[in-house]
């Protein structure tokens, strides 16, 4: 396809799964207990599990922010929804957006697991159910959408045995997670080792993915951020920096060197910053408290991680002279509220970035990420 002469691999475009897909693929000893979609407004990405609404809705409610969103998603989405965003009319958006490709994160999904001490089994239920849907949803096009899989870090042997079946008998290119700890285990625990080693050695990366609020400890208390604006101002990029410390402070990058981790949806501009004050700790306490660790955090981001760009995040023009360019991918996160769909690809052209930097945000860095590379 080519826009304007720039291939386009989307590192982060959702779905919006039908509210009753776990009723029809969720293992039938389940079933009674099937995360319910809801469908209280316009393309509603809540779900109910085990008796909670997830996201867990804001009250009281706010009526201008409802219907501000109600008349932009309807605005924006009306013909996905006349489909009831199925694989054609996900291949549609791809069409109007000038995306090649893409690899599939979840709406509904990114809520479904969010609630600390889920029952393994069930949690990891809902994740198989997901995946196989989402399987049969990428059907529409199999050259140009790749799945990303749900795998529930309720136990680890379970996400193992979930990452190593989306890829080798599903195709799938990676696994995603929220950025929110399970069970008080810091991404670092030796516990969550097996899976990084699983994921190693199929060489497909790890995307930490955060959401809207759920029954997880999330770096952003919801008390004192009260509404949508500033809890996503604040949420979504606190969270994927904690989870970006934890696995270098962690040691995950030095036990596991090939291991590939992506921090999505949570912009990219906080890297250099962030990665500048970790080092500025790894040169003093940090040599009492990680004398493990033989590279710089830079060094260790710049080997084996990624952050996302959005389309119009001018700020990130610097990341080249801190070493980073060859570590960014591009996303649209169609199709979701706050995005510039169906002009996401014409907006980012539109940065004073170079070329050669626009082909490798685009394309071949993603292409390096999601291993499209021979």
């Amino acid at each position: 396809m080519a826009k304007n002469g720039f291939k386009v691999m989307d590192s982060d475009m959702h779905v919006m799964e039908p509210p009753d897909l776990w009723q029809r693929y969720i293992d039938p000893s389940f079933a009674k207990r099937a995360p319910v979609g809801l469908t209280r407004d316009f393309r509603d990405l809540g779900v109910q599990v085990d008796g909670k609404i997830l996201p867990i809705p804001r009250l009281p409610g706010n009526p201008a922010l409802a219907q501000y969103r109600q008349e932009t998603l309807k605005e924006k989405y009306g013909d996905a929804a006349a489909r009831n965003f199925d694989g054609l009319s996900q291949v549609m958006a791809m069409d109007k957006e000038g995306i090649d490709v893409a690899l599939l994160f979840p709406t509904r999904g990114l809520f479904v697991l969010g609630i600390d001490g889920l029952d393994p089994d069930f949690a990891a239920a809902i994740a198989r159910a997901y995946n196989d849907w989402l399987y049969d949803f990428t059907k529409a096009s199999p050259r140009r959408m790749y799945g990303v899989a749900m795998v529930a870090p309720h136990e680890v042997g379970a996400a193992v045995e979930e990452t190593r079946r989306t890829v080798e008998e599903l195709g799938f290119k990676g696994i995603f997670m929220r950025p929110n700890h399970v069970s008080d285990r810091r991404w670092s625990d030796p516990y969550y080792d097996p899976l990084w080693e699983e994921c190693q050695r199929l060489n497909v990366p790890v995307g930490f993915h955060e959401a809207g609020r759920v029954y997880l400890p999330q770096p952003v208390m919801a008390q004192f951020s009260p509404t949508f604006s500033m809890f996503n101002t604040l949420g979504f990029p606190l969270a994927n920096m904690l989870a970006c410390a934890d696995m270098i402070y962690g040691g995950v990058l030095e036990r596991f060197s090939r291991l590939k981790v992506a921090f999505l949806e949570g912009n990219c501009s906080w890297l250099p910053w962030l990665l500048w004050r970790m080092g500025e700790y790894a040169e003093t306490t940090g040599k009492a408290e990680y004398p493990e660790l033989k590279l710089k955090p830079i060094e260790y981001f710049q080997r084996q991680c990624y952050g996302s760009i959005e389309c119009d995040e001018i700020t990130a023009k610097h990341l080249p002279e801190f070493g980073l360019e060859d570590n960014i991918v591009f996303s649209t996160d169609y199709p979701h509220l706050d995005v510039k769909y169906p002009h996401a690809v014409e907006s980012f052209l539109k940065l004073p970035f170079p070329d050669a930097t626009k082909r490798k945000y685009l394309w071949d860095n993603c292409a390096k990420l999601y291993n499209f590379l021979g």
